[in-house]
Order: structure tokens, then sequence, then C-alpha cells
């Protein structure tokens, strides 16, 4: 259950990508505006993990959820009714807000039940939403009735059936005090995760910075290779791209970490050099599917990089600890998602358009990739053998949640 509400989350927040060339078109704004659109919902996320972060440590993960399913499926109305960029910002923000709240308690709450299978679905979740809410959307939209309405009432249902599912489930943590004083933002990590987060935060960045790529400009790069309109065709890169990181999660779960993050790295590199190469053409089927295939190769890279760096984290930290300690590493993600779309939004208008932003926003991610394959060249065996102790001493799977929740607590704290 919890799964599938983070599957939802990240599917709305990837739902309007295929919708923006349509709103383009109806209310006349430029690029800029589009990625500004995009980058806000990325700033809320933030804004909001810093707030309400660590929320659910202290008031318990059910609470949290229900008011940010509601808030979600505020955002969907929004959405639908909206006669204008002022709406679609609010909509984005609302999403946001709600998104940044329930990804920590989510996250945590997994790991409450099953330790291991829970970091697997963390880094498996977040892709099969994107993936999902880009293509799903894209169909939706090309058609059926109520291009702009119906895919955010598809979602509406979706949380609201959710929320009641929320209700019915029992709790996995115990209260605690403190919960006005965790609002406080703060960047406070438990020393035992101090090194790790150092090796995983570029990891992490970068391969987010390749999704802002893929779902801000991803969508104009591909009607420009195709010379099509078609909104299935701007909702495909980022499916591409979510549905191989999916892929890479699944195919990777056994691989040592290290070995995950240095597949992840080297897939980034080589996936974005791949796309760059085909933007650099003038079209045609060869550029066309040059393009996939390099959306392809980096989006397993996305799924590795994201994978370790759960993975290289997650097991350093103590049950009371993770919303708050997942809660940073979205934030890391968000920033890297956020800030550099936005750069490249202002450079498609006012530097040396699409093509050239396209390829410089290419090049800072291999040079991010970079960074963070120095860091891990540094630092990450001995990381990676403390997080094997580590994780050694986690407690057994437990079969689903139980109604009561002193006992679930207190087995997911031993």
């Amino acid at each position: 259950m919890l799964a599938s509400i983070l599957i939802s989350l990240l599917a709305a927040s990837s739902a309007p990508t295929p919708l923006y060339a349509i709103y383009q078109q109806h209310w006349g704004f430029s690029p800029i505006t589009v990625t500004v659109v995009f980058g806000i919902y990325a700033v809320a996320v933030l804004l909001s993990l810093l707030v309400f972060g660590k929320i659910s440590d202290h008031v318990g993960r059910r609470p949290v959820l229900l008011v940010a399913l509601l808030g979600q499926a505020l955002a969907m109305v929004v959405f639908a009714e909206a006669g204008g960029v002022n709406s679609l910002l609010a909509a984005r923000v609302l999403q946001g807000i709600s998104t940044g709240a329930a990804v920590g308690a989510l996250g945590a709450g997994m790991l409450d039940i099953d330790a291991r299978r829970g970091g697997f679905l963390n880094s498996l979740t977040p892709t099969l939403g994107t993936a999902a809410g880009a293509l799903v959307s894209a169909l939706l939209v090309q058609y059926l009735p109520a291009p702009t309405r119906l895919v955010y009432l598809v979602l509406l249902a979706v949380f609201v059936l959710q929320a009641l599912a929320v209700l019915a489930m029992g709790e996995t943590v115990s209260r605690a005090r403190g919960a006005l004083a965790s609002m406080a933002p703060e960047f406070k990590l438990p020393r035992s995760a101090r090194p790790a987060v150092a090796i995983a935060a570029p990891v992490m960045f970068a391969v987010w910075a390749l999704t802002g790529l893929y779902a801000a400009l991803g969508p104009a790069v591909i009607r420009t290779l195709v010379q099509s309109d078609s909104v299935v065709w701007g909702g495909l890169p980022l499916f591409v791209l979510a549905t191989s990181a999916g892929l890479a999660v699944l195919l990777l779960r056994g691989t040592p970490t290290r070995r995950v993050m240095f597949i992840g790295i080297a897939s980034l590199i080589v996936g974005v050099l791949i796309t760059l190469a085909s933007v650099s053409t003038h079209g045609g089927s060869l550029a066309v599917t040059t393009f996939f295939v390099g959306a392809a190769i980096s989006g397993f890279g996305f799924g590795a990089g994201f994978q370790g760096g759960i993975r290289l984290v997650v097991p350093l930290v103590e049950p009371h600890e993770r919303a708050g300690v997942l809660s940073l590493l979205y934030v890391i993600c968000y920033v890297g998602l956020g800030v550099p779309a936005v750069i490249g939004g202002f450079l498609v208008v006012h530097g040396g358009g699409l093509v050239p932003t396209t390829r410089e926003y290419g090049g800072a991610v291999v040079l991010l990739a970079l960074v963070a394959l120095t860091g891990l060249l540094r630092g990450g065996r001995r990381v990676e053998h403390t997080a094997v102790v580590r994780s050694s001493d986690l407690p057994p799977a437990q079969p689903a949640l139980t109604p009561e929740p002193a006992p679930a607590a207190q087995m997911a704290r031993r």
C-alpha cells in the first residue's frame, strides 16, 4: 500500500509533462515558463521536506499520509480547473508540498515493515511512478476526451481511494515528543551516516539532474527530431528513462552497492553522450533511435545511481532517524531536479536555443557524474563495508502491517 502511494505521487508529478505543449499553445507562454512551472514543484518539495520531512517520526506515518493525500487531491482539482499559468503554478506548489511531506513518511514506513524490501522499494517505486505518469498521461491526452482534465480526475480518484486505505492501515512507529521542534528546518545527519551521504549526494544529484533534462527539455527535443506535435512523443523520453531506471533497480538488487554505483555513473555518462550525439544531427529515424537508446542507457544509470545511494546510506541510521535522513536525500535529489531545469529554460530563450542548451546541460551532467566518480573512488569501499556490517543487524522481515501500533513499532525499533 505504501509503495502504491509513492508510485501515485511520482506519477502525478510527471503527469503534466506531456501537457506543457498544450498549455503553451493555449496560453502563449515561453519555454522559460515551462521550466519555471517544472522547477517550482521541486522548490515546493524541497521546502516541504525541510519542514515536514521528520514529523512522521514523531506523530506517526498515518496522519502525515492522510494530510498529504488530501493535499494531492486538492492539487488535482486545481489542475483540472486551471485557466492560466497562475493556476498551474498554484497546483504545482500544492502538489510539491504534499509530496514532500509524504515521501519521508512513505520511505520510512516501508523500512519499518521490512528493512530489506523497504530499501528495495524506496529505489524502485519512484522510477515506476515517473514512467507511468509520463506515458499514461500522454495516452489519455492524445486519445481520450478532455485532454487537460481527464488525467487529473483519474489521479484524484486514486488519491481518494488511497486515503481510505490509509485509514484502515496499522501504524508502524510509536509517537514521540518533539513534533513541533522537528519542523524547524535544519540539515542534521546522524554521525554514522555522514561519510555515506558525502559519497551518495553527488551521484544522486547527478542522476536527478538527468531526469530534469529529459522532463523539462526532452519533449521539445524529441518533437524537433521527429517533427511532430503529438503529445505521446512528448511523454516518451521520460517514460523510456524511468522504465530503464526501474529495470536497473530490479536487475542490480543483488549486486554489491559500490559496484551498483559504478555501473550507474558509467551508464549515465555513456547515455548522455549518446543523447547529445543524436541532438547534434538534423533529425531523421537514426537520430530518433539514437536519442531513445541514449535515454535508455541514461535511465539505467539513473536507476543504479539512485538505488546505490539509498542502499549506501539507509543501513547506517536507526529506525527513528529514517524519515529525516530519507527526506534529506530527497532534498538533494530535488535540488538536482529543479535548479538545472530552470537554468536550462532560461538558456533556451536567452542563450543559444534548444539544441545548444541541451548540449550544455548534458555536458554539465557528465561533469557531475565525474565528480561523483571521484568521491566514490576515494571513500566508497570503506563506507560500503560499514553499511554491510550494520545491515546484518537489521530485524527479520515482517509479513505485513499489524493493526496493533505498539507491537509493530517495537518490532521495527528492535
